[in-house]
């Protein structure tokens, strides 16, 4: 009976794609350097697809093993479905209180061998090996394999509760689609805060000039860390004062860590962030995902990783003790340099080219886990803790203030 009512949550809850409806900053007028991609996109990068579902049940009490459920799996696919030629890849950990699987190979090889896949801190053991039966489902040929798999603490989510499925992840890999991307409370990032605001997923992409190559960069983001949020260089934290983190439930909450979270005013109303409240965004984490399509090996691709963390830097990141802030990275050229006949012929942008490659990661960082924020609603989860959605109209009223937006 236990496990027929676990399979009929997991199969009501859940939420297929559907049209984003909140601005991203663009929209709104915010004035990010650069030049994006049509998709102003991770999938910009041709061949590149991403897929999520989300599980959205319940609400109220935690109570574990039953929600509420507030979670999901985002994939990326750095090939076009069925093409499993590996790609150049590197990774860098700004903070390590978190997991990405598979990393040791790639640091070993400088490959990336299958999709990337994101979820919440219980559910990558089994996130991780229904990616192995996907592979082999779709026709991958391997002796054994070390998927990709990382993630963030699901705050808002019953995480004990462990309530993605194996199911979910291939249907999140089975969903993945170039093009544009859904961004906020979605997949990976469906129960995230970010900055102390609701997190998510967010992505953005830039071009550059034909005189510097052309050449594309595409970043995606699972943001859940905490920082003084600052966009452009305004205090965005500081001028948006009274939408903290707070509680719709009375004390005590069913966590110890929630300690400290303010009961939500009345009527809908909305909590200051004071000091005692914010002390719990430490132990959120942020994972990034560059791609490119610029000739870089791998050795290139960590500088290129190394890189994300400026961009963090820029939004008021403090990489906390209890972050976990991991970065990949991995080039979409040189196909076949994997292959074990013969001696590969390999192309590789000179570092005196690189510079470009490194602003461009810096600033769609920036503007991915802005995207992020913008698209994601206010959302109650577990306990009745609440986290607010990023109001774009405030935002845009603090960029004008500091004369970052006429």
């Amino acid at each position: 009976m236990r496990l027929v009512l676990a399979l009929l949550i997991a199969a009501t809850a859940t939420i297929p794609a559907v049209t984003q409806t909140r601005s991203r900053g663009r929209d709104l007028g915010i004035p990010f350097p650069g030049q994006t991609g049509p998709a102003n996109a991770i999938t910009d990068v041709a061949g590149i697809a991403v897929g999520h579902v989300t599980l959205i049940e319940g609400e109220g009490k935690l109570v574990p093993g039953q929600g509420p459920i507030r979670t999901g799996v985002t994939a990326v696919l750095p090939r076009p479905r069925g093409n499993w030629d590996p790609v150049f890849a590197a990774t860098f950990n700004l903070n390590g209180n978190g997991d990405m699987t598979g990393v040791n190979w790639i640091k070993e090889s400088g490959f990336l061998e299958g999709p990337i896949l994101l979820t919440g801190t219980h559910s990558v053991g089994t996130v991780r090996d229904a990616a192995i039966q996907w592979q082999l489902k779709n026709g991958r040929d391997f002796v054994f394999t070390y998927p990709i798999v990382a993630e963030t603490f699901d705050f808002l989510n019953d995480a004990n509760g462990e309530h993605v499925k194996p199911m979910h992840a291939i249907q999140a890999l089975d969903r993945a689609r170039p093009g544009p991307v859904e961004e906020g409370a979605v997949g990976g990032g469906t129960g995230m805060g970010c900055n102390g605001f609701k997190g998510g997923i967010g992505t953005s992409s830039r071009v550059l000039s034909l005189e510097q190559g052309g050449y594309t960069i595409g970043v995606l983001v699972q943001c859940n860390y905490g920082g003084d949020l600052r966009i452009l260089g305004v205090p965005i934290r500081t001028e948006i004062t009274d939408l903290g983190t707070c509680t719709a439930l009375p004390q005590p909450l069913s966590r110890s860590w929630t300690r400290g979270i303010p009961p939500c005013p009345p009527a809908g109303g909305s909590a200051s962030a004071d000091s005692a409240a914010r002390d719990h965004e430490g132990r959120g984490s942020i994972i990034v995902v560059v791609a490119t399509d610029a000739p870089l090996l791998p050795h290139q691709l960590e500088r290129l990783t190394r890189r994300v963390g400026m961009g963090l830097g820029r939004l008021g990141s403090w990489a906390g003790n209890s972050s976990g802030d991991l970065f990949l990275a991995f080039s979409t050229a040189n196909a076949g340099a994997a292959r074990a006949e013969g001696t590969p012929a390999l192309t590789m942008l000179p570092n005196e080219r690189i510079d470009p490659l490194f602003r461009a990661t810096i600033d769609a960082t920036e503007e991915a886990v802005v995207n992020a924020m913008l698209a994601a609603q206010t959302m109650t989860g577990a306990d009745g803790i609440r986290a607010f959605g990023l109001p774009g109209d405030r935002v845009v009223a603090a960029l004008k203030k500091y004369n970052r937006m006429n």
